[in-house]
């Protein structure tokens, strides 16, 4: 039987084609060629990505320095170890003028009862050459005794001391010479060789210099 030149081939059936619809080739491989107009395939999108990873292009990969927040932090902790170490001398000069203000406080203290002890003792030292002399004379008995014993004892307890003996070496200081009784062979240096009134002294100050008569050295 003979076809006509336009009859379809059989098994197949001709059909229109919406209009502007392209048609799509087949492909090598059984498949449709990309239609004109069509994003890209997957497999390049894929190849393109991982091209610009490669490149060091894909966000939140490249290597970031640091940003205004981190240089915000460290210029605070600059300020704030600047402050602590401002405070910390402060602190310490504080602390080195109040030892300062305590010592001279203590110091002043000391001075004022060491005055108020000297004004109330030093009167107290012609009472103290009076038993020395009954002393001497053996007038020292009865009730006057017990006297004399617990005034020397509160004398002595708040710190007033009795000094000047026989022997002493001579000291300006502390003695004054009312004669010289000539030489002696038996000391080196000027001697005391007769206290006429004892000395006395709260702590290192003199109240009344021992008065005692003094011998020098022989020559040669």
């Amino acid at each position: 039987m003979t076809r006509r030149p336009d009859e379809p081939t059989p098994g197949t059936e001709a059909y229109d084609l919406p209009e502007g619809e392209p048609t799509a080739a087949p492909s090598p491989e059984g498949g449709f060629g990309d239609v004109a107009g069509e994003a890209p395939a997957q497999t390049e999108v894929e190849e393109q990505v991982a091209g610009d990873a490669v490149a060091g292009d894909t966000p939140g990969t490249a290597e970031e320095g640091p940003g205004p927040d981190a240089d915000t932090e460290v210029d605070e902790l600059g300020a704030m170890k600047g402050s602590l170490a401002d405070l910390t001398n402060d602190l310490q000069r504080l602390q080195a003028e109040y030892a300062n203000y305590r010592k001279r406080v203590d110091r002043d203290r000391q001075l004022v009862a060491e005055n108020a002890a000297y004004k109330a003792l030093a009167p107290v030292v012609e009472v103290l050459d009076t038993i020395d002399r009954a002393k001497e004379h053996d007038e020292l008995d009865g009730g006057f005794k017990a006297v004399a014993d617990q005034l020397e004892r509160v004398v002595a307890a708040a710190g007033l001391v009795r000094f000047g003996e026989p022997g002493d070496a001579f000291d300006p200081t502390l003695h004054e010479a009312l004669s010289h009784l000539g030489t002696d062979a038996d000391v080196e240096v000027t001697t005391v060789k007769h206290v006429a009134k004892g000395g006395y002294r709260l702590g290192d100050r003199v109240v009344r210099a021992a008065q005692v008569l003094v011998v020098d050295p022989a020559d040669g």
